[in-house]
């Protein structure tokens, strides 16, 4: 007796059966045999701040096909599976949902939040497995770890301590970006940047001992002027050549700094001299190093200004900026405003305004680790 088939296939027929069966067999479970060569992937954990995307079902897609041909080929193959706490884009999204629901995270406490976040692992975590069973993807997921388990965090601790040991992790302060909404350092390549209408403050700062002589400097962020430790120019540029290395005086707050020569500075932008701000601006802090200058800090981790002047002490910077503005009028300083469009980064998760920052931060000496693998890349 002939079964008429479906003209059209309906994956919800076969699929679901079809994987559970694979499961049930456990077709993609890994043991120790050392009678095969292994071949191994480590699935990239996705977060678990939502549900999957497609680069998510490209990339699973990829190794699936990957760990199946070995699989065929006759290799003992593991793909291991896990997801990712990604604590601070965790914490943007349960902050996100705690506003709908009108609650404050501190107004929480740390220890009702916490409980939120495992509430959000679970059905996020599980979600995302879900997802990627759907996908077809034939990993191991006897063995699926999450990052916050016990076993992943000792081992995090113990690669940590023999790098550290090993000389490749070390401790110092650098110039990093600086999240003041996420309280969190960020990576270069987190930062996004995007195009801001804002302005082009000129100010006159008096060259010591010389009568009516100034020295112009244009900037996009007055508010930090506070925190200048000298002014520089570029060697070649005539304008200046007679100024390096004497001193000029520093507006609103009195304060004698040099004037010394990089070649950093651009002749053609602005006026063609720069105030250095090594606390808050990466080419300002580097010329620092080269040129001796002190690091003065105008604000804090959140963003609020420092005690540098009591009367902007605890101000948001940009009504620092507002105040500064209308002191340097008052004082004759400031000589013109220009409209100004100009690249801003800003944070991925919270898309605040990212903040140039001296802090002291751990790193990994990457010249000697990444070298098998350029290695292997160059070497086909």
């Amino acid at each position: 007796m002939s079964q008429n088939l479906e003209t059209t296939y309906n994956p919800k027929e076969i699929e679901s059966k079809l994987y559970e069966k694979w499961c049930e067999n456990q077709y993609f479970h890994a043991e120790v045999d050392r009678s095969k060569k292994p071949f191994t992937i480590v699935m990239p954990p996705p977060n678990i701040t939502g549900k999957l995307h497609m680069g998510h079902a490209l990339d699973g897609t990829l190794q699936d096909i990957l760990i199946r041909y070995k699989r065929m080929q006759g290799f003992n193959t593991l793909w291991l599976p896990g997801t990712d706490h990604s604590a601070i884009s965790t914490e943007v999204k349960i902050i996100e949902k705690l506003k709908e629901e009108g609650i404050d995270k501190h107004d929480l406490g740390r220890e009702k939040f916490i409980e939120r976040a495992w509430d959000w692992t679970k059905e996020y975590g599980g979600t995302i497995v879900k997802q990627q069973k759907k996908l077809g993807c034939s990993a191991d997921w006897s063995r699926a770890r999450f990052t916050m388990d016990e076993g992943l965090s000792k081992a995090v601790l113990v690669v940590f301590k023999k790098l550290y040991d090993k000389g490749y992790i070390y401790k110092g302060k650098r110039m990093i970006n600086w999240c003041p909404c996420c309280n969190t350092s960020i990576s270069d390549a987190e930062v996004e940047y995007e195009e801001e209408p804002t302005h082009l403050w000129h100010i006159k700062y008096k060259v010591k001992g010389e009568e009516n002589r100034y020295v112009i400097v244009a900037t996009t962020r007055p508010e930090t002027m506070l925190g200048d430790t000298g002014v520089a120019v570029h060697p070649a540029d005539e304008r200046y050549k007679d100024l390096v290395g004497k001193t000029v005086i520093l507006p609103i707050m009195n304060k004698e700094i040099p004037v010394v020569a990089d070649e950093f500075v651009e002749k053609e932008f602005g006026t063609g001299a720069v105030k250095l701000t090594p606390a808050h601006d990466p080419n300002d802090y580097e010329s620092g190093e080269r040129h001796g200058l002190e690091v003065v800090e105008v604000f804090d981790e959140t963003g609020k200004m420092n005690d540098l002047v009591p009367e902007y002490e605890g101000m948001d910077l940009y009504e620092a900026r507002e105040k500064i503005v209308e002191k340097l009028k008052e004082i004759g300083a400031l000589v013109k405003i220009e409209d100004y469009t100009h690249n801003v980064g800003k944070c991925y998760r919270c898309h605040h305004r990212i903040e140039p920052k001296i802090s002291e931060q751990w790193f990994v000496k990457m010249d000697t680790l990444a070298k098998p693998a350029i290695d292997a890349v160059r070497n086909g």
